[in-house]
């Protein structure tokens, strides 16, 4: 038998939400997109809104135009590089020696 309540199990708001409640909605326009892998996305936008260039596809991550049999090119990744490559950019070995010799000096007491 029920204990008489009767918002048990309910939340507040959680009745029906109609059109008259929310509003109408705005006006929509899908447009597709297609990757390089030939996914295509269908994104919708208000129609008043600007449309971008490039979407990411969801499904795979590159970019994706709105021309399916030109679709953009994949971003050119650069391979990962440690502290000790960025270093090598920046200075030679005779630098590499300079600091390394001083460095040294002032372990040993000497300046």
């Amino acid at each position: 038998m029920a204990s008489g309540n009767a918002i048990r199990g309910s939340r507040v708001g959680a009745g029906p939400m109609g059109e008259a409640e929310r509003g109408e909605a705005a006006p929509r326009l899908r447009i597709s997109f297609w990757c390089a892998n030939k996914h295509e996305t269908q994104p919708s936008f208000a129609t008043d809104a600007q449309v971008p260039e490039t979407w990411d596809c969801p499904r795979c991550g590159l970019p994706a135009g709105q021309d399916a049999d030109n679709p953009p090119d994949a971003p050119r990744t650069e391979p990962y590089k440690t502290h000790l490559a960025y270093v090598r950019e920046r200075r030679s070995d005779a630098d590499g020696e300079a600091i390394l010799a001083e460095a040294l000096a002032k372990l040993r007491g000497e300046i």
